[in-house]
């Protein structure tokens, strides 16, 4: 059994926290940049550049890269050989989230309670996501959410009956009435299987995925494929002003579910869909 000290944790979770608000995973920093050397609208690659200055303007001036420093969403992986001392679980996460905030004079966006509507001052709850894995080390990922992407996110529990095209024009949908909203480019997590709150979840961590890297299984990287071409058509652009670039990305993410349903989430993030791991 390996000892890991949840101060440790804590301590990771903070430096996380600040890390992901100010660098984007390289990936997708990539992909914006390949988006504007192959983008035919005039406007939209300009504002393509734009945001790959900004980028660069965030690292040299140690700044975050958005305004909204989102809502801390935590996936830790713990593994079965893991023993986990000092404060508890939680408790070390949050404080790691509090202090990472608090320090990088990161914007606390979190408030108590949904309808009295009180910030916490310190962007505490983070919304923590626990798996036991094999293994003896506790993989953490932290990515900062902005809710105006959030906000535009969607699901349906469709009918197993349901073609894989009803799922692909349910997706391209969400982007259509998203619009402008969620700062696009966007990146688009879908979560197919699971009942209904795992297939949020799925659709979340399908962010949290190489954007460069497709879906292992052929079948649902051709959706993949087949979903981001038909949001690129859409003509939504970068920031909502028109292009062939309205998404960066699709990511899809399945499970098995029930015989009698098919649920389907799609989480929408915006062209800064932040997050950074670590292994301890």
């Amino acid at each position: 059994m390996r000892e890991v000290s949840t101060a440790l944790l804590a301590e990771t979770v903070k430096e996380l926290c600040i890390s992901a608000n100010k660098i984007l995973p390289s990936s997708l920093a990539a992909r914006i940049s390949a988006c504007r050397q192959s983008e035919r609208n005039p406007l939209a690659a300009g504002i393509l550049g734009d945001l790959e200055r900004n980028l660069e303007a965030a690292k040299e001036l140690d700044i975050p890269i958005c305004q909204d420093t989102g809502m801390a969403v935590c996936f830790i992986e713990v593994g079965q050989e893991v023993l986990l001392t000092g404060e508890p679980y939680e408790d070390a996460i949050n404080r790691g989230v509090r202090e990472g905030y608090l320090e990088g004079l990161l914007r606390c966006s979190i408030v108590k309670d949904p309808l009295r509507r009180v910030n916490t001052g310190d962007n505490t709850p983070a919304v923590i996501h626990t798996r036991i894995v094999p293994g003896d080390r506790v993989k953490v990922t932290v990515a900062p959410k902005g809710f105006g992407s959030e906000n535009m996110s969607r699901t349906k529990m469709f009918t197993p009956s349901a073609k894989p095209e009803e799922i692909v024009a349910f997706v391209v949908e969400a982007a259509r009435l998203a619009g402008g909203n969620p700062c696009p480019p966007m990146v688009v997590g879908v979560g197919i299987g699971g009942d209904f709150e795992y297939c949020a979840y799925l659709s979340k961590k399908a962010l949290c995925r190489d954007a460069a890297v497709r879906n292992p299984d052929p079948f649902y990287a051709g959706l993949e494929a087949e979903m981001l071409a038909g949001i690129n058509a859409l003509d939504i652009g970068p920031q909502g002003f028109g292009g062939e670039t309205t998404a960066l990305a699709v990511n899809i993410e399945q499970y098995p579910t029930h015989i009698a349903g098919l649920p389907v989430a799609v989480n929408i993030g915006c062209h800064v869909t932040r997050h950074g791991s670590a292994v301890l």
